[in-house]
């Protein structure tokens, strides 16, 4: 919404396409790499096979990405895009990212589990089942990228401009607040 509202690029899944053109590989790999990112089996494979090992068997004809690669070009295009301006990029770390950046604004909404729950229910046609089983896989991934970059205070008011409860915001306020504080 803040982004169509101002113009901006809205940066979600295109971070995705992008590391995975970097990297040579599928988006389904490179969010494979993110949803497990700091998981044990990632870990397990990482030690387990080295990255001139799978460059040797795929003889450079398709690429390799693993988590230190991903994170690598996480940030690179998270910069890179915060440097070309007029964006909004959901999430994958940014309020470490561009902590110092002076035209970033960092935002948290936050809400309770069980309305996450119904939002996904709601939004995405989703059932009870599905969209819990979606809000969990959400945390996990979320959990173990911040593991990843070394933050576990993903959830502290002190690294964004502005925190929004949903529970006692709705969507519509929510959005007024943000585009006062982004606009120009």
């Amino acid at each position: 919404m803040v982004a169509e509202k101002f113009g901006y690029t809205f940066a979600d899944t295109e971070i995705i396409k992008m590391v995975a053109e970097m990297a040579n590989v599928s988006t389904n790999f490179v969010e494979t790499v993110e949803k497990e990112a700091g998981g044990k089996f990632s870990k397990f494979i990482s030690k387990m096979i080295s990255k001139p090992l799978v460059e040797r068997i795929l003889k450079d004809e398709r690429g390799y990405i693993d988590e230190e690669i991903y994170l690598d070009y996480l940030v690179l295009i998270i910069a890179q895009m915060a440097d070309d301006g007029d964006v909004v990029i959901l999430g994958r770390g940014s309020q470490y990212i561009l902590n110092d950046h002076q035209d970033a604004y960092h935002i948290l909404l936050i809400d309770t589990f069980e309305n996450r729950v119904k939002f996904m229910q709601k939004n995405y046609d989703l059932s009870k089942n599905r969209a819990t089983q979606v809000v969990k896989n959400e945390d996990k991934r979320r959990f173990n990228l911040y593991r990843k970059l070394g933050k576990t205070d993903y959830d502290n008011p002190a690294l964004y401009h502005l925190v929004l409860n949903m529970s006692r915001v709705n969507l519509d306020e929510a959005f007024k607040l943000v585009s006062h504080l982004v606009g120009p």
